[in-house]
Formats: structure tokens, sequence, C-alpha cells
């Protein structure tokens, strides 16, 4: 009949063995294989640099940028650089990263906190995974209203 006896489980007692065709099983544990893979994501870390001086419009800019990464589901390392007397007043790289956080609420979560290391003072942060499901849990809730108002109209 030209099947083969393949070995399902090996590891369980007593192993598992099964009558089939071995290239059609290959295939298919090739195809899982490949599936898998194109379903993890891979998280890459993005860097925003911010000045003590930002103006308010560059400061929205670069943060609306950063929400886009986290969303996406990227880490972002955030990055104050101080420019000679800068330096001497940390407060404010601080003050702006603090502004930062608050600005993108619960996007994000603080997975380093902010240090200065010489002339740059750095933060990573990740995207918040409870977010995501409030937000699938909410739009699921969006379409029902929809349909009941298709159904009601």
């Amino acid at each position: 009949m030209d099947l083969d006896l393949v070995e399902i489980a090996p590891t369980a007692q007593p192993p598992v063995c099964r009558i089939m065709d071995y290239g059609k099983f290959k295939f298919d544990e090739a195809q899982k294989a490949k599936e898998s893979r194109r379903k993890s994501q891979n998280v890459a870390i993005k860097e925003m640099k911010y000045r003590p001086k930002i103006g308010a419009g560059d400061f929205d800019t670069k943060t609306r940028l950063v929400e886009k990464f986290l969303n996406e589901g990227h880490k972002v390392k955030i990055t104050i650089m101080f420019r000679g007397r800068e330096s001497a007043h940390p407060e404010l790289g601080k003050k702006i990263l603090d502004r930062i956080v608050e600005k993108l609420g619960e996007a994000a979560r603080v997975e380093a906190a902010a240090k200065l290391d010489g002339r740059n003072m750095t933060m990573v942060l990740g995207p918040d995974r409870k977010v995501k499901v409030k937000d699938a849990t909410k739009d699921e809730h969006d379409d029902d209203v929809v349909a009941e108002a298709t159904q009601e109209g």
C-alpha cells in the first residue's frame, strides 16, 4: 500500500506510531513550523532622542512616533541628550521623561527607569499588553452595538 510506520510521539510511554505516508507527514510538519514562525512577532528596540530644550511641536511629533512604535509591539529607548552646561541640570531631562510617560498613559509601561550615563539620560518603555486586550473587547462591544442598531433600524 506504499505506507510507512511513522513514530509520532517518541517521548510518550509507550512511543506512539502510526501507519501513514512519511512524505506527507514531513510536509505537514514543515507547514506547521512555517506557520508558527510567521505568527511569531519580532520585537525590536527603537530609539527616540530628545533634547532638554525641545519645542512643543517636536515633542508632540516624537511622542506620537513613540506611541506608534509601542502599538506595533516594539520596545522604545528614550534618550535625552545633554550638551555643554545642560548636563548640570538632569532634572530637566527627568521632567521630559515624566511628560512622555504621562502623555502615553496606559499604552506604555516603564521597563527600565531613567538613569543618567555620561551626557545622556535613558529610559526604556515597553508596550502594555493589558491595553490591547481592553481594545479588543471594546471593538467586539462596538460590533455588537452596530449589529443591534442594524437589526432595529
